[in-house]
This record gives C-alpha cells, structure tokens and sequence, in this order.
C-alpha cells in the first residue's frame, strides 16, 4: 500500500484545520461560556454542540468494540463518502473504481468532485471479481467503492474477493456495510487493524431506525480518522442527533429484536413473491429489502403509486431491468402490498417466466 501521505491530496496534508472555541476548550467543570459567542439564553440549544462527538463515540464504542479513535461520525453516511472524495482525490486528476449496480451516492460525489469515476459490472449472480475491479484501476486510482449487503441488489459480496481486493490494492478500499446488521456475514471491523487501506462505513439510518437523525459512521486507521476530522465542517452533527444515537445505543438489545422481526418479514415476503403472477423472479437478500424481477416495472410501480404504495422502480439500473426494490416493512404494510398486487393480477411479459 502507498503510504497515508502518497495518498492524499498534498493542499490536504498540509492544510491547518479551522479550530473551534470547543476544540480549544477540553475542561468539563466550567459553567461560564463565554468563548463562542454564542447566545446565553435558549438553553440548552444555545449551546454549540461537541466539535468530536466524545460521549456518543464512547457509547459507540463499547457497542460496536472498536476503540473510539477509530471512529468518525458524520451527517449521515454520506458525508463520509464525500470527504474521502475530498481527502484523497485530486479533481479532474485521479479517478475510483466501484461495482456496478451500487449506491448511487458513490458516482454522484465523484461527479462533484471532478472525479473519474470507473464501473465494473456484476456479473449475473451479482457478484463481482477481484481481479477484473483491480485490473480497472491505475497509477491515480485512489479508492475502490464496495458495498455489502449491497444496494440495490441487496445480497453479500464474497469475503475472499473484498479481501482480496483489500490485499492487493495499494489505495484506500471504502467497504458500505449500511445493511450489514441485516446480514449474517460478520463485519469487517473486527479486521481494521489487519487492513489499514480499509474503510468501513455503516448507519443508524438502517437496522437503529433513525434515518431522519443523519448520523453515519466511518470505521477506519486513526490517522485516516485524524484526516476525516481535520477537511469536516466543525459542527458537523448536532447536540439533537447526538443525545438521539446516545439513547438508541441503550436500545441495543431492543434493535436486535427490531433485526430479528425484519428478517423474518424478509422471507414471509420472499416466499410470498414467488407466488406472485407478476413476478418472474425474486433475487435472495441479506438487506431489510429485496429485489423482484417483474412483468412490467413502470407499469406495476405506478399502479402501486395509485394504491398509495411506494416501492423503488430499478428498471434502468444496470442488471436490473424490469427490477422493483421492496423495503420490507411491518406485517399490516407487507400485507397491503401482497393484497394490492393479487389484486392486480398478471401482465403480459416478453421476459422468460420464473424458474426459466
């Protein structure tokens, strides 16, 4: 592996972080503020939030077992992806390598940072192979983009092709592991020592039920973590979202149970689908949702709209044509959906029946 410097962007290396009045402060007897200009009434919104996240990271830490310097907590997930963009990425220079189908978000930061951005395609099990991901790279690719469970496909990638990927590439490999909880395959956190390329990225939008809190975690070196803090905004998650994923870090035995009901919703659905006159094929999943292949995607996607069902309509994704993801819910919501779709009956389909 190149080493952390070689990496980065050199304005990034040697760029003097913006220190804040928290930053500066590191007591936790005071009881007289009055460093930030901050407003004295309104407690306690008054108030700017911890620059570092120190007691959620505590928590975190204790649940997760990693130790807290090797944690970067931002504004959702995505904040991270588009900071390593930042960190490592010279615009308009190097360029990354990522699977396809994927997140979304991967190529949408890289077309705002100027960044070349290089798919390989799954193959039909959705799959990929290490060799032809590395075989895509070259002397400026700085990162590799890998997501498992992976999204929209929603099945595990093989552990010997991440790793390796993680053996053989001498840049940073960022591995989305927003489903993982969902998954039976074990995280990759327990191997960051062993891989110091490796970041890990996860959410409490997913398996913790708080999207709307955006808080995403990054999992990586502490001198990856180090650079992470130093290019992020200094109050990048706020005292709400913070005090939020402390309470859900109590919650954690009440999580596995919400993990649990999932997966088994999960299959009642899966089996449910097969069964389906509109549905040629359902592809197996490690997520808290599923891919169906279909008769007719926009036709059957819009005819839930009108039922007042939203599912996620794939059909130009590559792999996916004529693909609906479907987000497993509560039993009375994946009942309503099984009864809408029984309701409509079949569709005509120039693709191959199930089990063809």
């Amino acid at each position: 592996m190149k080493t952390l410097q070689e990496l980065t962007r050199t304005n990034i290396w040697k760029l003097k972080p913006y220190s804040s009045a928290r930053d500066e402060y590191k007591g936790a007897a005071a009881s007289v503020f009055l460093d930030a200009n901050e407003n004295p009434y309104n407690l306690p919104h008054n108030r700017y939030p911890d620059p570092l996240q120190c007691d959620l990271k505590k928590e975190l830490a204790r649940i997760k077992k990693v130790d807290s310097e090797h944690i970067f907590l931002g504004n959702g997930s995505d904040e991270a992806i588009d900071l390593v963009f930042r960190a490592f990425c010279e615009p308009g220079e190097d360029n990354v390598v990522a699977i396809d189908p994927t997140y979304g978000m991967y190529q949408v930061c890289a077309d705002v940072n100027n960044v070349e951005y290089r798919k390989v395609l799954l193959d039909e099990d959705f799959q990929f192979s290490a060799d032809k991901l590395l075989a895509a790279t070259d002397e400026h690719t700085k990162l590799i983009f890998l997501c498992s469970p992976n999204n929209p496909t929603g099945n595990d990638l093989l552990r010997t092709e991440i790793e390796k990927v993680l053996n053989h590439f001498e840049g940073l490999v960022v591995l989305d592991e927003a489903y993982n909880d969902f998954s039976e395959a074990p995280s990759f956190l327990a191997n960051l020592k062993e891989y110091p390329n490796l970041v890990v990225l996860q959410t409490f939008s997913k398996a913790w039920g708080c999207a709307a809190i955006r808080l995403g975690m990054a999992f990586a070196s502490v001198d990856i973590i180090n650079i992470l803090n130093k290019i992020k905004y200094p109050y990048n998650v706020n005292d709400l979202t913070q005090k939020q994923g402390i309470q859900m870090l109590h919650k954690h035995d009440e999580i596995e149970r919400w993990v649990k009901m999932l997966k088994e919703e999960r299959e009642y659905l899966e089996d449910a689908f097969t069964g389906l006159p509109c549905v040629l094929k359902v592809f197996p999943s490690d997520a808290n949702f599923f891919l169906a292949r279909v008769t007719d995607a926009v036709k059957i996607y819009n005819y839930l709209v009108g039922e007042g069902i939203i599912v996620r309509n794939r059909h130009n994704i590559s792999l996916c044509c004529n693909c609906l993801r479907v987000t497993v819910g509560t039993r009375m919501e994946n009942d309503k959906l099984l009864e809408v779709l029984k309701r409509m009956g079949p569709l005509p389909s120039p693709l191959r029946r199930r089990g063809s």
